[in-house]
């Protein structure tokens, strides 16, 4: 395969995309909606060939859940694309006008990066989420999945490269390698002459190998260990119900709920019911040795002492760390030096607590009074997403349309010369 032939096409298809209307990349994605739609049963069956490999190879469970798709999370699919029509284009648009002293008439404009590089694993929806955001914001895409998702994958590009044939754009605007050697990917890394930026969606190694080997700008995030503290104010009742779903609803994702802390004050109270209510979905419990000595021999046995490790691990599974903590202070350096920066928030009564908590804790979504599985595209309004950025530059959280354009200077005059 010749992956700098495969950056090329994309960088050329790049300046046909960035002029596109408006009009022609919305008919792109009603275009995919429906093909996604009529080849339903094939793109099943192709993700079930996917699911039965990763059952033989051993695959964890919770990257099976990852590579799954049923009825219902394509219908869902079908819907982001859709829902991503009614969103504005974010090409063109006009911001921080001003004219300045001397006559010049000054603003800036969004335009698309270029040509974006994802490089996923085990999610085939990425796939689709990449290919709609990147052609909706202008920009061309080189997709790159993993080995475990390949039949899959192989049937959602096709549905793309149908969509953006009916729709008068260039074929090569999406490219996808689909051989499974990582030196591809090495080779795709150092074509910083073709490509603007690099995703990878993954583990830690995945995104690690990027940021060592990459000549090209890398968004980094994704691996989420993530927070609730549940203050001495809070309804504890309420509090329940947001640690349970922040768990339980889809505990494979980064955005699940890792750890619970609890002011030392209403530990007595609130521990009894949580660990019931978690006893209940079959979660597990890896609790500090306070919480272990309220809990223990309370008529469940999924309660154990947690290990050194346990509160950096981002489990991805029905296991929930839970430690006792003397107040916010100790509960926002207990995040500052356990959470990845994804997605942490405070469950309280107090005010005052809550515009502490969101100003000193450091994360791309800091939450109060809610669950943490909010830290998603579709969610928070953006349609989809291609990443989840935990770093500072350029984007951090949820990228949507916006997150993947920059902008550029327009300076306009009446002949004026520098003095």
């Amino acid at each position: 395969m010749d992956i700098q032939a495969k950056a090329r096409l994309a960088r050329n298809s790049a300046k046909i995309l960035s002029l596109a209307s408006a009009t022609t990349k919305n008919q792109f994605l009603e275009n995919l909606a429906k093909s996604l739609s009529d080849h339903c049963d094939s793109i099943l069956t192709a993700n079930q060939m996917d699911v039965n490999e990763a059952k033989r190879s051993g695959l964890l469970e919770a990257m099976i859940d990852r590579l799954t798709f049923n009825h219902d999370r394509l219908d869902a699919l079908i819907r982001d694309v859709q829902g991503l029509i009614n969103l504005p284009d974010p090409v063109g648009e006009v911001f921080d006008i001003q004219i300045l002293p001397n006559g010049l008439k000054v603003h800036k404009t969004r335009v698309p990066l270029g040509v974006l590089a994802v490089i996923y694993e085990s999610r085939p929806n990425v796939t689709i989420d990449a290919a709609c955001l990147a052609i909706k914001s202008g920009n061309c895409v080189i997709l790159r999945g993993g080995s475990e998702t390949i039949e899959s994958n192989k049937a959602l590009v096709s549905a793309i490269h149908w969509a953006l044939r009916e729709s008068g754009l260039p074929e090569e605007s999406v490219q996808f390698i689909d051989e499974p050697e990582r030196s591809l990917v090495l080779e795709l890394l150092q074509l910083d002459e073709y490509i603007n930026m690099v995703i990878p969606r993954g583990g830690a190694a995945l995104h690690e190998f990027c940021r060592k080997n990459s000549r090209i700008p890398v968004i980094t995030g994704g691996i989420g260990i993530c927070h609730l503290f549940v203050d001495q104010s809070a309804d504890l009742k309420k509090a329940v119900e947001v640690i349970l779903n922040a768990k339980i609803q889809r505990p494979t994702v980064c955005n699940a709920l890792d750890t619970v802390l609890i002011h030392r004050s209403v530990s007595a109270k609130f521990l009894p019911e949580l660990q019931a209510r978690m006893a209940i979905n079959s979660v597990e419990l890896r609790v500090d040795q306070e919480s272990f000595t309220i809990m223990h021999g309370k008529g469940s046995g999924l309660v154990k002492l947690a290990g050194p490790n346990d509160f950096d691990t981002e489990w991805l599974s029905l296991v929930l760390g839970i430690k006792i903590v003397s107040g916010l202070q100790e509960a926002v350096d207990h995040i500052a030096t356990h959470s990845t920066g994804h997605s942490d928030g405070i469950l309280t009564g107090s005010a005052e607590n809550a515009r502490v908590f969101t100003r000193q804790v450091d994360s791309a979504a800091v939450y109060v009074n809610a669950s943490t599985r909010f830290t998603d595209g579709t969610q928070l309004g953006l349609g989809a997403e291609v990443a989840i950025s935990t770093q500072r530059l350029h984007a951090r959280g949820p990228m949507g349309l916006r997150e993947l354009t920059t902008y550029k200077w327009i300076i306009e005059g009446n002949y004026q010369v520098r003095p």
